[in-house]
C-alpha cells in the first residue's frame, strides 16, 4: 500500500459514493499540507524566521512529494505552499494510487465531467478510517499516537471530512483533536498554523480567492 501521507490523506477523504474526493477544492488543501507535513518529518523541509527551507538537493523517489519539494525551493511560507499547484499535486495523487491498483478510473460521464475514481478495495480505506479512529477515540496520551496518525486526524478535522470526524466528535473529542494538531508544531510552528488556518483558508479558495 501507498503510505506516504498525502496519499493516505486522499484515501481518508475519497467517497465512493461521489466517485472522487468528498470535496476536491478542500481535498486539494488537505493533500498539500499532508505533502509538506510528510517532507518536513523526513527531514527535508524546515523553518526559518517563518519561510519554509529545502534541506538537502537528493529527490525523495516519490512523484508527488517531490513536485512539491521542487516547489519550496523557491522560499515562501507554508500557508502559500499549501495553496500552491493543489490541483496538480492532488491529481498526481490520484495518478499514483490508480498506478498502484488502489482506484479504478472511469471516464467522465460528460464531456465537461470529471473523471470518476472508485477505491478498487473498500478495505483500505476503511481501515485507514478505522486506524485514526482509533487515534482519536483512544484514551492514551496523544504524544504516543503514531505521527502519521496525529497529522491526519488534524487534517481530517480541520478539513471537516466527516466519515472520520463528525460534527460531535469534533465537540467530544476537541481536545484531543487539538493536541494532535499541537504536534504538527514539532515538525514547524508555522506549519501547525497553517493546518489550524485551513478551514479559513477553504473558505477562501472556494470563493476563488485561494491563490493558484
Amino acid at each position: 500500500m501507498t503510505d506516504d501521507l498525502p496519499s493516505l490523506m486522499y484515501l481518508l477523504a475519497h467517497d465512493d459514493t461521489a466517485e472522487g474526493p468528498y470535496d476536491r477544492s478542500r481535498t486539494e488543501l488537505l493533500v498539500r499540507a499532508a505533502a509538506l507535513a510528510d517532507l518536513a518529518s523526513r527531514g527535508r523541509l524546515r523553518e526559518t524566521g517563518g519561510t519554509v527551507t529545502v534541506s538537502g538537493t537528493e529527490p525523495v523517489g516519490n512523484p508527488v512529494l517531490d513536485g512539491v519539494l521542487r516547489d519550496a525551493a523557491d522560499g515562501h511560507g507554508w500557508k502559500h505552499l499549501i495553496r500552491r499547484h493543489r490541483e496538480r499535486t492532488l491529481t498526481e495523487v490520484e495518478d499514483r494510487l490508480a498506478e498502484a491498483g488502489l482506484l479504478t478510473v472511469r471516464a467522465p460521464r460528460t464531456r465537461f465531467g470529471t473523471r470518476r475514481l472508485t477505491a478498487t478495495d473498500r478495505a483500505v480505506p476503511a481501515a485507514l478510517r478505522a486506524r485514526v479512529s482509533t487515534a482519536l477515540h483512544g484514551d492514551g496520551p496523544v504524544r504516543e499516537i503514531p505521527a502519521a496518525d496525529a497529522v491526519l486526524l488534524a487534517l481530517a478535522a480541520a478539513g471537516a471530512v466527516r466519515p472520520v470526524v463528525s460534527r460531535q466528535d469534533q465537540k467530544t473529542f476537541r481536545a484531543r483533536i487539538d493536541a494532535c494538531t499541537g504536534r504538527l508544531a514539532d515538525l514547524a510552528p508555522g506549519l501547525e498554523k497553517a493546518v489550524r488556518a485551513l478551514p479559513t483558508t477553504m473558505i477562501a479558495a472556494q470563493g476563488g480567492m485561494g491563490g493558484g
